[in-house]
């Protein structure tokens, strides 16, 4: 898939999965540490690479959620979406990732809401760049 691009994106990264990264903007200025449970010593204040595709995605998918809504004439209040990328070994024995998105949208119906989030799905670069690559579970609540 080609686009056209509006902006990119950059970030470096020293040291790897233990490392450190920095944008070109500053915006972010970050120790990498692997996870214990990857066998890393899962330094206190440092993230992952998993954390910062969660927050991402998350990010991502709420915007394209407002696209959504946009689209069908729906007004959204309170919005949130939190992403958990799971790690692990792939069948192949290589790794992968999973995804598991939690939404919620207050104030709609469920039926509203779950086409609401399946239209976001089809919008989300995330979700585009991941389709067929990685399992994702969506899941949709309502609660206020």
């Amino acid at each position: 898939m080609k686009i056209q691009k509006v902006f990119t994106a950059q970030a470096k990264v020293q040291g790897g999965r233990d490392g450190h990264i920095t944008t070109t903007n500053d915006a972010l200025d970050l120790t990498l540490s692997t996870p214990k449970e990857m066998g890393g010593p899962g330094k206190a204040g440092a993230t992952n690479p998993e954390q910062l595709f969660a927050a991402g995605y998350a990010a991502c998918f709420e915007g394209a959620l407002g696209v959504a809504a946009r689209q069908a004439k729906l007004r959204l209040e309170k919005v949130t979406v939190e992403a958990l990328i799971g790690f692990g070994q792939a069948e192949d024995g290589g790794y992968g990732i999973s995804a598991d998105l939690h939404v919620n949208l207050p104030g709609l119906e469920q039926k509203q809401a779950e086409e609401l989030v399946a239209a976001a799905h089809g919008i989300c670069p995330y979700s585009r760049a991941t389709k067929g690559n990685i399992e994702v579970n969506l899941t949709t609540t309502t609660n206020a």
